[in-house]
């Protein structure tokens, strides 16, 4: 459910509605568009909760961001530009689907929200708490975007479980399944990239020449399997019939919006299952 769901929130990222929503607003550039409508559901929040909840960047990069984007855009407005930019940007992609299809697609996600237990997970409480949209694709959207906030907070909470950093857990990525350039524009010095390997190595997860051991790979799995147990919840409340309902009515929706993430992002978003 996973690749289906992603790739509807990810529009926000990638499509040039959803860039041109945040300019509009004045928050010109790809990370003040980000980190504001990301962290908007927190509130006028600072760097501290934003380095914490987002895991992977570092902390000198966000506190460049925050709060210094709530002079150019107040939450209230990131919110509103978000949701006005993935709401075009889906509208474009989905124009030939039949309002029917989309509006029973947003009810079943939106069930699946309900069934979402928030508790400890910071960005996916915030997001569900948010008010329901007026029509099928920004309710779609903004369910899609509560699921997966809900399952990124699981995926921290698992990775804080296995005693990884953020700087480590992009290193090991790095080494085993992922360009470097993909992840290198997260604020980490050379230095912090270095000591991040020497540290895997002393674990047993990489060799000296930087390569994943056995036992990293399955350590890294087990993050992965935690991801996805904790993850499970609204899947199981809305119980098999619903979910794969909904994976088929999602199917031609995350197909759409699938074209429009570039093969170099950092997500590792995989191709849908035929």
């Amino acid at each position: 459910m996973w690749t289906h769901v992603e790739p509807l929130h990810a529009i926000t990222y990638f499509h040039p509605r959803a860039r041109a929503a945040h300019e509009a607003i004045g928050l010109r550039g790809y990370w003040r568009g980000y980190f504001a409508g990301r962290a908007a559901p927190l509130g006028p929040v600072g760097a501290a909760p934003v380095i914490a909840a987002f895991f992977t960047f570092a902390p000198p990069m966000v506190s460049r961001a925050l709060p210094a984007v709530w002079q150019l855009a107040s939450p209230e407005e990131a919110l509103r530009a978000r949701l006005t930019g993935a709401v075009q940007a889906l509208a474009e992609l989905t124009y030939e689907l039949p309002e029917a299809h989309l509006a029973e697609a947003a009810e079943l996600l939106e069930a699946a929200t309900v069934g979402a237990d928030t508790a400890g997970r910071v960005l996916g409480a915030a997001n569900a708490a948010l008010p329901r949209g007026d029509y099928p694709l920004a309710r779609l959207w903004q369910a899609a975007t509560t699921l997966r906030e809900h399952r990124g907070d699981g995926h921290v909470a698992a990775l804080v479980a296995a005693g990884l950093d953020p700087v480590e857990t992009l290193a090991f990525r790095v080494a085993g399944d992922m360009p470097a350039e993909h992840l290198l524009g997260r604020g980490w010095t050379p230095e912090q990239w270095a000591q991040a390997r020497a540290r895997l190595v002393d674990r047993g997860w990489l060799t000296g020449d930087g390569e994943p051991t056995e036992a990293g790979r399955s350590g890294f799995q087990a993050v992965e399997d935690a991801t996805d147990q904790a993850a499970t919840r609204p899947w199981r409340a809305l119980g098999p019939d619903g979910t794969e309902r909904l994976r088929e009515l999602l199917v031609p929706v995350a197909r759409a919006c699938h074209t429009i993430i570039p093969a170099d992002s950092p997500i590792g978003l995989p191709a849908l299952h035929p």
